[in-house]
């Protein structure tokens, strides 16, 4: 079932407190936390703000299949900086539009320069269309 998504707030669907991790953080570094929270993404901090995301794609494509060392990849070298965030405030429209207009997948929520939540294509599909096949298989339980 569709509900609107034009009263529903980022706040209110998104992934609190985000995984974030230094810029000087490795590879391996991410992936384990990655691993240990069973989640895509983490945030990449320069020590005063958000200064970027790493997801699980970025861990393969731009250091496992470049052939980089996980131990020794730094985080500032393959995460993604050209940030596009939300405010918890804003409405999942925003949401939907930007990740449609930027194909992108998974959003940082940004309460002035602090992270405070990311917000993912499954937890749209699961708060907006729950029948669909992303919302269902977001809803499912994690497989470890």
């Amino acid at each position: 079932m569709l509900t609107s998504s034009a009263t529903i707030k980022v706040r209110d669907v998104m992934t609190p407190n985000p995984v974030a991790l230094p810029s000087s953080a490795s590879v391996s570094d991410a992936a384990k936390a990655m691993r240990d929270s069973n989640i895509g993404a983490v945030v990449v901090d320069d020590g005063n703000a958000i200064c970027g995301i790493v997801t699980d794609r970025d861990v393969v494509v731009r250091a496992i299949a470049a052939g980089k060392d996980p131990n020794k990849v730094k985080l500032e070298e393959i995460c993604s900086r050209e940030l596009t965030g939300l405010s918890p405030d804003d409405g999942l429209d925003r949401a939907v539009q930007i990740m449609k207009d930027k194909a992108i997948r998974r959003l940082p929520v940004v309460d002035g320069t602090r992270a405070v939540g990311i917000v993912s294509l499954g937890d749209l599909a699961q708060r907006l269309d729950r029948s669909s096949v992303l919302g269902e298989i977001s809803s499912a339980t994690p497989n470890r």
